[in-house]
């Protein structure tokens, strides 16, 4: 299975750094790679809100006992 077009964790780091120099809390980013995507970026505090497309390829559930 290929790794998803846009890495989240690269824009939740990055996302800050614009923020502050762009004076914005919304954007919208683009990752530029073979594979690509559009993501929006929303920052709340210190929490960073991506949205964007996904495609489901697994669902399951985990289940612990103590």
């Amino acid at each position: 299975m290929n790794e998803d077009p846009v890495t989240g964790f690269s824009h939740c780091i990055l996302a800050p750094y614009w923020s502050k120099k762009l004076n914005k809390t919304e954007m919208l980013a683009h990752q530029a790679s073979k594979r690509g995507g559009t993501i929006h970026v929303n920052l709340k505090g210190k929490r960073v809100l991506l949205t964007g497309e996904a495609v489901t390829v697994f669902e399951g559930r985990f289940v612990a006992h103590a």
